[in-house]
């Protein structure tokens, strides 16, 4: 067996349907007695929900996370931590809020309490992004990892189907690009197909009954191992892709990493075979194509494809190119610049991988 090392910095985990009702109680084991509570301006009426939960433990709501977290916001959330004097952020929605948490955590140490209601991840890593001035910048600080994180299924019954489903593709990028990291492991090695395994059966039931508990807990458990994952090994070509899609095109988060994971994956998979026999065994794929049988389970579950789809402008792909091959980057294959154009347009088109 390969040498490896292993060290496991990772939030405390309450899991299970109806784990909402123990939110009080986690604040005061985190030893905090007044909390912001942080939420897109989408998911307002659940931050006032777990404000009113949490009574005069509540220091107020800030309802202003944006996807890719730009600096202004950051420093608008810091800047009402500060004034209301809270003393721990709470942290309900996607990767948007808990991003926004942890750019308050970045500047100020203040602990975050993570309540996921989407398959993002983020609440698992201590990685944090940031977007100025049409560029994303991300980086590694444990003092962003949140101290505990609540996962309720039930919380998660509302999320449109389709969301779901580009949410958990997302969540499943993260074990993909884990299973081929350099500095991976055999313990994130399990985890990572276990959490695509997971994910790989739940959504298809999410599709078709997007009550259905028993699947929402399947997807966010999956869910969690794709965030341990991603918090653990160093992501390669995909996440650099999508970060700069993303930040530099203002693209939505999960629907980017769901259209580029099948051609990054293609990319990488004559230098990552053992990576990509897992991730076909996790989704049940008797072809031995991982990056096709990613692309076909979008496609089922009616996922977008294309980066034409959703949003990116074809004139940008030559810059989106530059930016990712500008800073190398651990990944199994060398980064090539015209080869990441060509990955990129076919993206850009929707085409097989």
């Amino acid at each position: 067996m390969t040498p490896f090392v292993f060290e496991a910095r990772l939030p405390r985990v309450v899991f299970g349907a109806g784990s909402l009702a123990r939110l009080g109680a986690e604040i005061e084991a985190m030893g905090a007695k007044r909390a912001l509570v942080l939420s897109t301006p989408e998911q307002a009426a659940s931050a006032r929900h777990i404000a009113q939960m949490l009574g005069e433990r509540a220091a107020g709501v800030f309802a202003g996370a944006v996807m890719h977290v730009p600096i202004a916001s950051a420093r608008e959330a810091r800047a009402e931590a500060a004034r209301l004097g809270a003393d721990c952020a709470v942290a309900i929605g996607g990767g948007s809020t808990t991003g926004l948490g942890k750019a308050i955590a970045l500047d100020s140490g203040l602990p975050i309490l993570a309540i996921p209601t989407t398959y993002a991840g983020s609440e698992m890593t201590p990685i944090y992004g940031l977007t100025e001035g049409g560029e994303k910048k991300t980086g590694r600080d444990l003092r962003v990892l949140p101290r505990t994180v609540i996962y309720d299924p039930e919380l998660t019954t509302t999320l449109p189907a389709g969301l779901s489903v580009t949410s958990g593709l997302n969540a499943i990028a993260h074990a993909a690009e884990g299973l081929y990291a350099h500095d991976g492991n055999p313990i994130i090695g399990l985890m990572a197909e276990d959490g695509i395994r997971a994910l790989a059966r739940a959504l298809p039931l999410i599709q078709r009954s997007p009550t259905d508990l028993e699947a929402r807990s399947d997807a966010l458990y999956g869910a969690w191992l794709c965030g341990v994952v991603l918090g653990q090994v160093a992501m390669g070509l995909h996440h650099k892709l999508c970060h700069t899609l993303g930040g530099s095109f203002n693209l939505p988060h999960a629907e980017t990493h769901t259209v580029v994971l099948p051609h990054a994956l293609a990319y990488n998979a004559g230098a990552a075979p053992q990576a990509m026999a897992a991730i076909s065994r996790a989704l049940g794929d008797a072809s031995g194509n991982a990056p096709a049988a990613v692309q076909r389970l979008a496609v089922t579950l009616g996922a977008p494809i294309s980066l034409k789809a959703i949003g990116m402008p074809a004139d940008g792909l030559d810059r989106a190119a530059d930016l990712a091959a500008k800073t190398p980057y651990p990944n199994p294959r060398p980064l090539e610049r015209g080869a990441l154009r060509a990955l990129l347009q076919r993206a850009y088109d929707g085409a097989a991988p």
